[in-house]
């Protein structure tokens, strides 16, 4: 069965510790996400996501001009940001583990996300959905995202440790739809 994102339910999120004292949330508000969700053996599912750099979103306007700018993401010469799935690991029918290339200004390490399966579900609209969960954290300067302020009571301003989380829900496409596409 073929799936499509739906991209009102989907969310791709990241926390960053500012100042050691506190978290600073951002989005990415424009990206693509094709995935090949294989419900009967999630083994076989591939996922490939573009993200659009110029779209991260932390709600204050200098911080994402700065992030937008070559001391970060530098979105100019690398406009998107890329993860390309290379295995999933079923670890039980609600839980698994998503491998795959994470691609940050042309710096590639692989990355685990760990993944909840909420389930399929119909909507009230008769579509068929399903809806994941995944996280991960990663370090920043693994890709060259190293720009940071010493603080005078020592730390750092912005930390290496970024937490990522993704929402994601699927809708079923019906057969006859997914042929003609």
């Amino acid at each position: 069965m073929a799936w499509q994102l739906d991209k009102s339910h989907t969310h791709i999120n990241f926390t960053a510790r500012h100042m050691m004292i506190s978290k600073v949330r951002g989005e990415f508000t424009n990206y693509d996400i094709n995935v090949n969700f294989d419900e009967e053996n999630p083994t076989q599912t591939t996922v490939d996501v573009t993200i659009y750099a110029d779209s991260i979103s932390t709600r204050d306007d200098k911080r994402d001009a700065h992030l937008r700018s070559a001391d970060f993401f530098d979105v100019d010469t690398y406009p998107v940001l890329t993860f390309k799935s290379t295995k999933v690991e079923q670890i039980n029918p609600n839980k698994g583990r998503l491998i795959g290339d994470l691609t940050i200004r042309d710096v590639t390490h692989e990355v685990t996300l760990d993944v909840d399966y909420a389930g399929l579900i119909k909507s009230p609209f008769g579509s068929i959905s399903a809806g994941f969960s995944a996280e991960t954290s990663i370090s920043r300067k693994d890709w060259g995202l190293n720009w940071n302020v010493a603080l005078e009571t020592g730390g750092w301003l912005v930390s290496d440790k970024i937490d990522i989380e993704i929402e994601l829900e699927l809708v079923q496409v019906p057969e006859a739809v997914a042929e003609q596409a």
